[in-house]
Formats: C-alpha cells, structure tokens, sequence
C-alpha cells in the first residue's frame, strides 16, 4: 500500500576545509549509505570512468531497488570537490574530497528531499543478499507470454511457469500491490512474486505473473488508471490461461498481495471460474481507514511523537475531505495544494528548512493524492464484493505488518464472508511476519531491504496447504 507522510528530519552537510592540492582521482567505484531515516538506509554506488575522447562519464545504482546503471548526465570534477547530476530522477550530489580519510563528505538531493551521503571508494560493491532468489536453470517450464485485455486493448506481458511433467495443472494467477510494479513484484532487491511462484511450481502448479500496465513488457497508462482497470487486467489473464492446454480451466486461482488482495474478489464475483481465493494483507477495510492507521502505526514504529503522530493525522483527514467531495482530477489537485500550502506556511522555520524546495515539496504531495486510483481507493469499500464471494479463500496477514493493520484487517474480512455464507474459508495471523510476509523486528518499511529474508517459509507452507487442500 501507498503511504502518505510528511517526512521531517534534520540533515547536516559538514566538508573539510582544503589547501589547494592537485586534483584528487575520481576514476573508480564510489560506495556510500544514504540515511533516509533514523533505522533505514540505502546504498548508492557511483561508476566514474573517462571516454575514449579523455573526458569524465558515470553512471550509478541504487542496489537496494534493483536500479542499475542509472545515467549521469554532468559530473564536475576540482582539486577537491565532485558534483554530478541525475535529470531523469531530479537528483544532485554535491561532496568536498576529505584527503584523510579518502572519502568524499556530501549531500544528495532529489526533488524536495536532501540526505547526507559519503561515498568511499572501493574496489568490490558490498553484495545484496536475497538467498530466497532461484537461480537458472529451473527444473520446470518458463516461459515469457503476451495476452490481450481487449476491454482497453492492451498488451500485458509476464511469465508463466509450469512443470515439465504431465499437463492440466491447477493455474495460478499473482496479482502485485498499489503502484506500478513488474511481475516479480519487485522491492528492495526483493523479488517476492519470482520467489513464490518458484515454489509453487516446483510444488505442481502452473504460474501467471504479469508486469503491471505501463511498464516492463506491458502496455497502457497506469497513471490514469484505477482498482477496475487493473481488476480487468487481471480478468483478462485469467482468460488466457483457459486457452492454454496445460491448464485445468476448472482450478483456476487468483493469489493477490495488498491491492491485489482486493483486486481478486473484484474479479471473482463476476466470473463463475474462479476456484479459490488466496488475499495477502488483502484490505477489509476503507481504504480511508487503512491509511490513516498505517500512517499511525509506521510514525509510532520510526519514534515520531504522539502530538506530531495527531498532528499528520488532522492534516490527512483535512486532505481526505476534500478528495472525497472533488469530481475531477485538477479539482482535487487544487484544493489539495491550498491546504499543504496552509500547512506548509504554519510550519516554523526549523522543520520548514527540512522540506528542501518548499514548492516542490507541495507539488509533488498534491499529484500524488489528486490521482485517479489514489482518490478510488480512498474510498472504496472492500466489504461487498467479499459478502459476494462463494469460492473458497485464504486470508493471512502478519502480526507486524504495519501498513494493513492486521486484527483490524482479518476481523472484517471474517465477518464479511460469514454474512455473506461462503461455505469455506480460513483467516490466519502469522506471528512476527511483516507486510511483505518477511520475519520481522518491528514491521516498519523501513526494515523490508534490511531483512534478507523475502517471504517466510510459514507463509510459503500455509499458501500451498491451503491451496492443496482446495485444488489438488
């Protein structure tokens, strides 16, 4: 799930005061951790090496979210200094060389943030550690696959893995969480669709997983679309396993992770082919009400005080307020921007100069809630389509997930398929797991690319039991 938080902090920029010395060595491999908040960090590696024509080139990447290769378009070099410039994520570092320590002592901004960060140079990039990736070759079949949603002709393109033995597989379908995201679901390095539909196969069943509209291998604009558009989306994949021989068009199920886990009943009540539900963190609630305890939650977990935790939360319901009573999208952005511009001003200057670039702080606040899908899901009520739901379905949250709140989450989605006599259904709250089913300290966001962990072998094992019981 998206959150939506004013951010605060203090950053402090401090270099070393140079005599004039010859130019410092900038060709090499630069590594330094970014400290986004008091308990997370993220690793930025900067590449700098000279043309064929003698003159400074780089690249970066930012391990921690599998971005590699990101292009500099300008870097600087003196005696004792470095800059470059990143257009496409409106990124500037700037950083005095310290000759003793050898390191260069910075700031990097982007938009309306800006964070300390070093760099050292290095001669091996520290290695991610995800022991839950499968490597290839794998012992089933994988295949890269194009389907069609015809209702808003566009092209979806994904993976889909099968075993190498036999055929009429029952088939699942995985559907990914708010924002875009490619079909392995992909966050901090982690892959946590590639990792469960790896298991799954290996366990008999046939996988589909797609990238979201708008990316990858699919086409379309995510930006404009909402929770119905990606429910047809997945409509649309379901249609297309029923053309593959290798499937059994009567075990068809649908596994959906945060959004997606309210995405799978929408489909399910208007097909009659759907055999079981599998919700992870799936929503039970408004998406008003989740939003604002997530934020509750996660602002408690990094140390934020309750004044200031009540504080964000007025503002939010302020915001909320206003979309819910807008009807387009330039409407909502409008009366979005005057309230954070109120807020903004009221601020004093010592948490307002942690903002960086004021306007841009606003702006960027403002589109985020004013779109489409983020003023659909504010309020839509997941209680409905899960009265309506007849399959069978699995709900499982973890106890420290800190962005669906948990109990709250099961409660309702108990109570709503109960009223709604569907004859077979489990809720399981798996102790010490986070929002992306890892094992966890706290359950904050911030813990998530720490954790080396992707998905729990108890979340792994209650999925396939489940699925074992209902489709095999």
């Amino acid at each position: 799930m998206k959150r939506f938080l004013l951010l605060t902090a203090i950053f402090f920029f401090t270099a070393s005061s140079l005599l004039p010395q010859e130019t410092f060595n900038p060709i090499g491999t630069w590594q330094g951790k970014i400290q986004i908040s008091p308990v997370v960090q993220l690793t930025l590696v900067l590449h700098v090496q000279k043309n064929d024509a003698g003159a400074l080139t780089a690249t970066m990447d930012s391990p921690d979210q599998s971005a590699y290769g990101i292009k500099i378009d300008a870097i600087n070099v003196t005696a004792d200094s470095l800059t470059f410039f990143v257009r496409a994520i409106a990124g500037k570092y700037a950083a005095m060389f310290n000759r003793d320590s050898s390191m260069l002592l910075g700031k990097w901004s982007q938009g309306a943030y800006s964070f300390r960060l070093n760099l050292k140079k290095t001669d091996k990039v520290e290695e991610v550690k995800r022991p839950q990736l499968p490597a290839k070759p794998y012992p089933y079949n994988d295949e890269e696959v194009v389907f069609e949603n015809k209702i808003d002709s566009i092209k979806l393109g994904g993976s889909f893995t099968f075993p190498k033995e036999d055929k009429n597989f029952p088939a699942l379908i995985l559907i990914t969480g708010s924002g875009w995201e490619d079909r392995d679901e992909t966050i901090f390095n982690h892959k946590p669709f590639l990792v469960l539909a790896d298991y799954l196969t290996r366990k008999g069943y046939a996988v589909l997983r797609f990238d979201d509209r708008g990316g990858g291998a699919s086409t379309g604009d995510a930006s404009k679309a909402t929770t119905p558009d990606f429910a047809n989306d997945v409509s649309a994949a379901v249609d297309y396993l029923l053309t593959r021989k290798e499937v059994d068009a009567k075990k068809i199920g649908l596994i959906g992770h945060s959004e997606g886990g309210m995405i799978a009943p929408m489909v399910a009540v208007k097909r009659n082919d759907i055999a079981v539900l599998v919700l992870l963190a799936g929503p039970g609630l408004t998406g008003e009400e989740i939003l604002l305890r997530q934020a509750a939650l996660i602002a408690k977990a990094e140390g934020m005080s309750q004044t200031e935790i009540e504080k964000s939360a007025k503002l939010s319901k302020s915001i909320y307020a206003e979309l819910r009573k807008s009807e387009s999208t330039n409407t909502a952005y409008e009366r979005v921007k005057k309230l954070m511009e109120e807020y903004v001003t009221s601020l004093p200057d010592s948490e307002k100069n942690t903002l960086g670039d004021t306007k841009a702080f606003i702006e960027s606040q403002s589109n985020a809630v004013s779109s489409p899908w983020f003023r659909y899901f504010l309020t839509y009520d997941p209680i409905p389509a899960l009265e309506k739901v007849k399959c069978p379905v699995l709900a499982l949250n973890g106890e420290k997930d800190l962005q669906v709140p948990p109990k709250e989450d099961l409660d309702a989605i108990k109570q709503a398929l109960t009223r709604g006599k569907n004859k077979k259904y489990k809720t399981l709250l798996l102790p010490d797991l986070n929002h992306l089913f890892q094992t966890a300290q706290t359950g904050s966001p911030n813990e998530y690319g720490k954790i080396e962990e992707t998905i729990s072998p108890t979340a792994l094992q209650a999925i396939s039991d489940w699925l074992n019981e209902i489709l095999k």
